[in-house]
């Protein structure tokens, strides 16, 4: 075969072969999930995960890059996760329905500090609202933005929900509780925790010895003992109920005695006496746990379940936009309803921007949730 000159080509160009004077085919190049971005998936993921699984803010990641040899900016890696924020959106809308459709959901709020937001100076605080809920199984956690804290937040955000709510107690929460069907749960952690506060306010002199705190806290923490014993069994949601009425009721009723015959005689604005009016107060709520085995005697699950974000806050510190703190609240919601449902968050990011890059209808953007993927090997689609 001779050797391909220029005069092979018509008009002196390279894009006809010489033999069978057909122009060359060039293979469409793969679908990214963002359009005309450099970013593979995998890149993506690795942002994503490094930021709000690992802490890590987005200028380290920018000069461990330009290290590598990569030049890649702040502001690019910022629009790279807004972009991202908003791919993911058709997914948080279906985890969403999954966990409005469960009747248990755990609610707690924590601040957020966003730059730049309309009538709100930069040194304000804003909120990063997180719930939990979802089939035993499905487990589903959800951040949600909001500039305020006020009551119409937990309305909207649980728009259309029924069953059990379970909060720290925190007033603006009322009005969710308030409608027919949302019954409202208190948190036993938190009146443990006041109790405890109540005992230190005594000084290191006095803390070990009995006195009326000491007496609330050690029958909450005979409460926990209970709740403790059926986790190590890995009860059943009837067991759990069976026991608790033949352990935790007689607990829960000498506590009711205790509060009763103690709190008159104690100064409302101590601690101790904040402690007996926020049990007094949120007496009614805090025992629902006693009529169904599948409820929790505090809500240290969406407390654990927001922990990441304030881990994450202490390094990043602030969201310089909304369209950033929406999308961070969607990216945290993905990461940690992956982690909960048993994915390791990069392998599952780099699933789901994969498959992102072509879904269009309800049932492929529906088998990229958590409990679809049932493993890195399973194809998607």
């Amino acid at each position: 075969m001779r050797n391909f000159t220029l005069a092979d080509c018509p008009k002196n160009g390279y894009h006809l072969c010489p033999h069978c004077k057909q122009g060359v085919k060039t293979a469409p190049a793969p679908k990214r999930p963002i359009p005309k971005a450099l970013a593979t998936a995998a890149l993506l993921a690795h942002v994503a995960v490094s930021k709000y699984a690992d802490g890590l803010p987005l200028y380290r990641q920018g000069a461990i890059l330009t290290r590598a040899g990569i030049d890649v900016c702040r502001t690019t890696l910022a629009n790279w996760m807004i972009q991202c924020g908003q791919l993911v959106q058709p997914l948080i809308n279906l985890m969403r329905d999954k966990m409005l459709d469960y009747d248990i959901l755990q609610m707690d709020e924590t601040t957020v500090q966003v730059l730049k937001e309309k009538d709100k100076v930069a040194a304000s605080n804003s909120y990063m609202w997180v719930q939990r809920g979802g089939p035993p199984g499905s487990p589903v956690i959800l951040f949600d933005y909001d500039p305020t804290r006020g009551a119409e937040v937990p309305k909207r955000l649980l728009a259309g929900y029924k069953g059990w709510l379970q909060t720290d107690g925190y007033a603006g929460y009322l009005g969710v509780g308030a409608q027919e069907d949302v019954i409202l749960m208190g948190c036993f952690a938190h009146a443990r925790r006041q109790f405890d506060e109540a005992i230190k306010a005594l000084g290191k002199s006095k803390k070990g010895k009995m006195g009326k705190a000491g007496q609330a806290l050690s029958l909450i923490r005979k409460l926990y003992a209970v709740e403790k014993d059926l986790r190590e069994e890995e009860a059943t949601p009837e067991r759990r109920y069976k026991v608790r009425q033949e352990r935790s009721r007689p607990i829960i009723d000498e506590l009711k005695t205790w509060l009763e015959d103690n709190r008159a005689g104690v100064l409302p604005k101590s601690k101790l006496g904040e402690a007996m009016g926020y049990l007094t107060n949120q007496w009614s709520s805090l025992i629902r746990y006693l009529d169904d085995g599948r409820l929790e005697i505090d809500n240290n699950r969406a407390e654990n379940a927001i922990r990441p974000f304030v881990i994450g806050r202490k390094n990043w510190l602030f969201s310089n936009s909304v369209r950033g703190a929406r999308a961070s609240a969607n990216l945290y919601s993905l990461i940690e309803t992956a982690k909960a449902n048993g994915w390791e968050p990069f392998e599952y990011f780099t699933k789901v921007f994969e498959g992102l890059a072509t879904a269009q209808t309800v049932d492929e953007f529906d088998l990229l949730l958590p409990w679809n993927l049932k493993s890195a090997a399973e194809p998607i689609g």
